[in-house]
């Protein structure tokens, strides 16, 4: 079988930069966009930003306090997606095998092209500095999975190459954390036994894996062999969409889980627009884990995705267990099927 040649390009802080160029803001201005009062939260910021501490997802008065020149602009959708359009319409000079993830990052198989990935995805950076004034990253690879590392190899502004010879050297150093699904328990109980590389997780058997972390380990044997099989689907389409958040401490009270929501609401709406809302909604949805580890969902079809619904939904989940919560998600489940239903539109309220 042909090797794939696999490009991962990842837009480099989307929102910033295209309100950046817009606006005519320097490099060195520290940027952020999201909700312009003190109870929003940031949706993104460019690096200048980071350099601060501010991250997606951080309420606003968090970021002003460790940033208080931070310049906050509010969130243009419409522009966002407008310009995501022009990059893909820049994507389809070079191959119809175009699998996008959001507005801002997409798969692209080059196979059938007689050039180097590298130089394709040069190319196609190029492109997207000279014509749209958009700074990207991108990283080549044979498969996905090692694509999508890649492209954050040489972030801000560069790119990554792992060749098809180099696979399984690179894989022996690369951390687990770097492994789509190792989160921070995960990697946490991993560092536990001593396997903080790939290559240490390499030792354990096929048995040991699946024992250990049931249906996920037989997932991670392939991972951490830098092995995935995955096509680039140009028409791929999700199920769902969720996001949740693992607290330090438990939350003890259902009122300070209720503060808690908004920002995980807020992350979930980012996450839908991202997608350019090209799903439909058929349900909302919670995930709460307690103190216990028991764990409850709660589902509600037919239901606008509203801060106020899902806090219905997680006090019904509440009540189910009298234990504090360690864990507490919210998401959407899509509806695929033309007939039926009319798509939601979704109210982002920064």
């Amino acid at each position: 079988m042909q090797q794939r040649k696999i490009i991962h390009i990842d837009q480099d802080c989307f929102y910033a930069a295209i309100e950046m160029r817009e606006r005519g803001i320097k490099r060195d201005v520290p940027v952020a966009v999201g909700g312009r009062s003190r109870r929003g939260v940031l949706t993104t910021c460019n690096y200048k930003a980071r350099a601060f501490g501010c991250r997606s997802a951080m309420p606003v008065y968090k970021a002003l306090e460790l940033c208080p020149q931070l310049l906050l602009l509010p969130v243009n959708f419409d522009l966002y997606r407008a310009e995501s359009k022009k990059i893909r319409t820049i994507f389809r000079r070079y191959t119809d095998l175009i699998e996008p993830l959001s507005l801002d990052e997409a798969h692209l198989d080059v196979s059938c092209l007689d050039r180097s990935g590298s130089e394709v995805a040069a190319e196609i950076r190029q492109a997207i500095r000279t014509e749209l004034r958009l700074p990207s990253s991108a990283g080549i690879a044979p498969n996905k999975l090692l694509a999508k590392i890649a492209s954050d190899w040489n972030k801000p502004n560069g790119q990554f190459e792992i060749r098809p010879e180099d696979v399984a050297a690179f894989m022996q150093e690369l951390p687990v954390r770097r492994l789509h699904g190792v989160g921070p328990k995960m990697a946490h109980s991993l560092e536990r036994k001593n396997i903080r590389t790939c290559g240490a997780m390499q030792r354990l058997s096929l048995a040991q894996l699946i024992r250990d972390y049931q249906a996920w380990g037989a997932s991670l044997y392939q991972l951490c062999r830098g092995i995935d099989d995955r096509p680039v689907e140009p028409n791929r389409t999700r199920k769902s969409c969720s996001t949740e958040t693992t607290f330090g401490q438990n939350i003890e009270t259902e009122a300070e889980l209720m503060e808690r929501l908004p920002a995980l609401y807020t992350e979930l709406m980012h996450d839908l627009e991202k997608q350019g809302n090209r799903h439909r909604i058929e349900s909302v949805f919670c995930k709460i884990k307690f103190a216990d580890f028991s764990q409850t969902t709660v589902g509600r079809s037919h239901m606008q995705p509203t801060l106020d619904a899902f806090a219905d939904i997680v006090r019904e989940g509440r009540r189910r267990n009298e234990q504090p919560v360690r864990l507490l998600g919210v998401g959407v489940r899509f509806q695929h099927n033309e007939n039926g239903y009319t798509q939601m539109k979704l109210n982002f309220n920064g």
